[in-house]
């Protein structure tokens, strides 16, 4: 292992609750990239991105019916977190290390025709990846999430306030996030004031924690509780705060390639014809301003709204969307019959 990795021991993750799943591994510029790949190899694949704070257990409500159907299925942890390696120092992350970690992911295991589906920062990674190799990708899923963009200088000034916004807070105590939390999340139309707000203080509480609490992030964020042993799985990979560097740096990725994404918004998404679908949680209030973007600039998305549902949707709906996921790639869904409710499915 190279000098500055973390590896998380193979006992953290004895008898997670639900998670009966064989580990894989691949080496990409020496450090170990952890996925699931279930499934016949024969299938068609499906490859599923987690985002922040989670990892590939975020996705064992997904799997057994996407399995039962003949799919194969990837789930890919990204490097920092759940089994795959980990870099102790934050400047070692960065999008472009995460976009290139997951197309390797993809050529070496020879992915085609596949399906795309991404949460939170699984899509703002994944969406560059199907975008730079698109001929590997038949259709795209999104739910809350985004990929933010701006042309220009205005990309690189708001990288640069940002930045500046983290600098300015400070260490933010969970507490202080989960206030800004609760008033965002509680307002049906969040202003793009508080959602700024909230947003900087997530950035800021994350980049100085020492040991982000993982499963308060999902509690807070999300809406619904989780059990003792769901909160265990998701802090297992994470023996202590040194293994969290990853978890903590994310957030502040976000403006680090506004014109490139942009770009491929335009030369890519705006010129899409195979089938999108958008499908956010009623209840969500994190990337619900990204999703107009998908609306206004995907030709002929589909939209389906995932009833009563929060941020991270594959925990709180994750049969509901498996299901949805395969009438979707079964061609089954279109503008004509989506009701926007998830509940028909």
């Amino acid at each position: 292992m190279a000098p500055g990795v973390l590896r998380t021991p193979d006992l953290r993750f004895a008898n997670l609750a639900d998670f009966p799943y064989d580990a894989n591994y691949a080496q990409f510029n020496g450090v170990r990239i952890h996925y699931l790949d279930e499934g016949p190899k024969t299938g068609q694949p499906i490859l599923l991105l987690h985002g922040l704070p989670t990892w590939s257990y975020l996705y064992r409500k997904m799997m057994p019916a996407l399995i039962e159907a003949g799919h194969r299925v990837i789930v890919p942890d990204l490097i920092g977190f759940g089994k795959s390696d980990k870099f102790v120092d934050k400047t070692d992350y960065s999008y472009v290390h995460h976009i290139e970690t997951i197309k390797y992911l993809v050529h070496f295991l020879d992915l085609r025709d596949a399906t795309f589906f991404g949460q939170d920062w699984g899509g703002m990674i994944g969406l560059r990846v199907v975008a730079e190799m698109p001929d590997r990708f038949a259709r795209v899923a999104v739910s809350n999430t985004g990929m933010v963009a701006r042309a220009g200088i205005t990309g690189w000034l708001i990288e640069k306030v940002l930045a500046f916004m983290i600098w300015w807070n400070g260490p933010v105590t969970f507490e202080e996030l989960r206030l800004a939390a609760d008033r965002a999340l509680s307002l049906d139309n969040p202003s793009a004031t508080d959602g700024a707000r909230m947003f900087s203080k997530w950035m800021a509480h994350s980049y100085y924690a020492d040991d982000l609490d993982i499963s308060g992030v999902i509690t807070t964020f999300g809406r619904l509780g989780i059990s003792d042993a769901v909160a265990h799985a998701y802090e297992a990979p994470y023996p202590s705060g040194e293994y969290k560097a990853g978890v903590h740096v994310l957030a502040s990725l976000i403006p680090t390639q506004l014109p490139e994404n942009e770009h491929y918004w335009r030369a890519v998404y705006e010129r899409w014809d195979k089938p999108f679908l958008v499908t956010f949680g009623s209840e969500e209030r994190i990337t619900i301003r990204m999703k107009q973007e998908f609306m206004d600039r995907v030709p002929n998305p589909i939209d389906v709204d995932l009833h009563g549902v929060g941020h991270f949707s594959p925990e709180e709906a994750g049969p509901e969307l498996s299901s949805l996921l395969n009438k979707f790639i079964a061609g089954q869904l279109d503008q004509a019959n989506s009701s926007g409710d998830a509940d028909r499915y």
